[in-house]
């Protein structure tokens, strides 16, 4: 047996959750604050470093399913927070869209979720297809969906959020799935 999985179980896929619903929380709560407050940029640099600290969670949860893709991912992920992190400290004079990098991070963990025993395929879909929806805001289509889609992303990764703090992951098949 691999030494992290004896660390790995439910209430750690659980911290994922907690730990995604406090980023949902702080970055909802960046969102009332005018940019030129200090809360707008305290708060949008909390909820980057509760992002980062569920990015490491899921890459540790996806490692068995795939560990290049989940490094990869994972790499998606900081960067689209150090992007954000640049934009909201405005040093960042070549605006990069932090969504260049949410996209393919949301495609390469709806994958990993798809091709993993120990969560349910439809959570993978989703995260796919709300990935996907986060590059097509970056077209000249953004202008006629992007109140959709950003719903559907939202929705998404809240069904994500929610599954992983009540229904953690089915533990048994992670550590078959860690052990291959």
């Amino acid at each position: 047996m691999k030494s992290d999985s004896k660390i790995f179980n439910k209430p750690y896929a659980r911290t994922a959750g907690i730990v995604y619903l406090l980023y949902f929380i702080t970055a909802i709560l960046a969102q009332i604050f005018s940019k030129t407050d200090t809360r707008y940029i305290v708060t949008n640099l909390i909820s980057c470093g509760f992002y980062i600290t569920l990015t490491m969670l899921l890459y540790i949860l996806f490692n068995p399913v795939n560990k290049n893709i989940s490094m990869l991912a994972a790499f998606c992920s900081l960067f689209g927070c150090f992007s954000t992190i640049l934009y909201v400290i405005k040093a960042d004079k070549l605006y990069i869209n932090p969504l260049i990098f949410f996209g393919p991070y949301c495609i390469l963990i709806g994958y990993l979720i798809y091709q993993s025993s120990f969560l349910p395929h439809f959570l993978g879909i989703l995260l796919i297809t709300a990935g996907v929806g986060w590059l097509v805001i970056l077209t000249p289509l953004e202008s006629y969906v992007s109140l959709y889609i950003k719903i559907f992303g939202f929705i998404s990764e809240v069904v994500l959020m929610l599954w992983l703090i009540i229904k953690g992951v089915n533990i048994q098949k992670w550590h078959v799935q860690n052990n291959q």
